[in-house]
């Protein structure tokens, strides 16, 4: 199954307190459970002004549904070719 990474501009996002992002994971989660197994919210990053949020799903649609149902910005959307990690440097 593919992975995508959605970048999502949330002005202010780095600054929203606990409470406020439990809301939005619940309210994330919320959507996910209605649209079935096949997508899968793995982690998120909340940087000054994005949230960069990782996602397994079968298709780009099944991403923006997700985002649109949820009021969700998705400003971009990128599948993931690979994974490098430290080990790959290893013969």
């Amino acid at each position: 199954m593919p992975k995508y990474v959605i970048e999502r501009e949330i002005p202010g996002a780095g600054s929203l307190t606990p409470e406020q992002l439990q809301g939005i994971s619940q309210k994330s989660c919320g959507v996910l459970s209605g649209m079935g197994p096949k997508i899968q919210w793995l982690e998120s990053y909340v940087t000054d002004d994005k949230v960069y949020c990782v996602y397994i799903a079968p298709d780009e649609a099944s991403v923006k549904s997700h985002a649109e149902q949820g009021g969700f910005p998705a400003n971009k959307i990128s599948r993931i070719k690979t994974i490098i990690d430290p080990t790959t440097a290893e013969n």
